[in-house]
């Protein structure tokens, strides 16, 4: 396939166009695929709702508006690697094009949202960590936990809102406008639009870390100069140092997963993509699989608090599995085998 003549074909909008966008040609590259999606859609499905477990299950950590946002990222990386993976594959693994161009913009529109809304949780947790930095006196009359929920509300009505514009009618079927190399059906000028969105959103994350950071640095520095004055407030600031490293971490993965999908959506606009190209991005896609699956490790390796509460989970799993070993009956088939003896 000689890039399908995907500039002449993709302005007819029709189903058939479809398959120009299948770009894995050999049975290796679709096992590849199929592969990485469930490995990594399955882990990742598994550890945030092991991460939603632990925060809603203790009062503690439910109550507090960062682990809020948080459950929203938790979230937000569920439906991405349901929705994701099922449609991923579907589309590239199985060639499936039996069913219409709204049922395939309303599929992205779920994956768009997904992803924007875990990006934008991110942002509400780094800017979180920077009023709970810069601010420590006034954190808890600033972010409530009313503001929290109505933060999350607004976040995820707009990143819904955005997501559904294609499904709306900004689509270069409708608009008879040039149709992206990467998405069937998706307009040139919204992929642009959706990319400039996204890069706001991470450069608004970086700013709020850089001040986060710096001010955690300045932190650390304090404690050291004082460590005979143990107290409340250094426990506070190592908390915060913490968290702020904790999320620094999530950040960095963050980017690196996500740049080489960027990079090439933003090619993609200014040049002609040949196949191979859109191979890479491809299999790049997965690398948002990748960034949602290792989140969740990186709170569970790095928050004392969801830390303790995966403990007191395992401890009375473990509990429950010596329960019928225990057990009245169990004693007294154990006592009745030795007086057989």
């Amino acid at each position: 396939m000689d890039s399908c003549k995907i500039h002449e074909n993709a302005s007819k909008c029709s189903v058939n166009t479809m398959e120009c966008f299948m770009v894995l040609s050999t049975q290796a590259q679709k096992i590849s695929i199929a592969t990485l999606c469930g490995l990594f859609g399955t882990l990742c499905i598994f550890e945030n709702s092991l991460v939603l477990y632990l925060i809603f299950s203790s009062p503690r950590t439910r109550r507090k508006p960062s682990y809020l946002f948080i459950s929203s990222l938790a979230l937000a990386d569920i439906l991405a690697s349901i929705i994701f993976v099922c449609s991923f594959v579907n589309f590239h693994v199985f060639n499936e094009t039996n069913f219409s161009k709204e049922m395939f913009l309303l599929q992205l529109g779920g994956v768009n949202t997904s992803f924007s809304a875990s990006l934008s949780s991110l942002l509400l947790t780094a800017l979180d960590r920077y009023i709970s930095i810069s601010r420590p006196s006034k954190y808890k009359l600033l972010m409530t936990r009313k503001r929290a929920w109505i933060a999350l509300g607004v976040l995820w009505v707009t990143c819904a809102t955005i997501a559904s514009l294609p499904l709306l009618g900004w689509n270069c079927c409708t608009l008879d406008s040039t149709c992206s190399e990467l998405f069937p059906f998706v307009d040139d000028n919204y992929l642009s639009s959706w990319i400039c969105f996204i890069m706001v959103l991470l450069g608004c994350i970086i700013y709020a870390y850089a001040h986060v950071l710096w001010r955690a640095h300045q932190h650390v520095a304090y404690m050291e100069k004082h460590q005979a004055q143990a107290g409340k407030q250094n426990t506070r600031m190592r908390m915060d140092v913490m968290l702020a490293k904790t999320l620094f971490m999530v950040l960095t993965v963050l980017v690196l997963c996500w740049s080489p999908v960027l990079v090439l959506m933003i090619y993609s606009i200014f040049a002609m993509l040949n196949n191979h190209l859109r191979k890479v991005f491809a299999f790049c896609s997965t690398l948002c699989l990748l960034n949602s699956m290792v989140n969740p490790i990186i709170y569970a390796l790095r928050s004392k608090e969801l830390y303790s509460s995966l403990r007191m989970v395992l401890a009375r799993f473990r509990r429950q599995l010596k329960a019928p070993e225990e057990s009245p009956e169990a004693e007294s088939t154990r006592k009745s085998s030795v007086m057989e003896t």
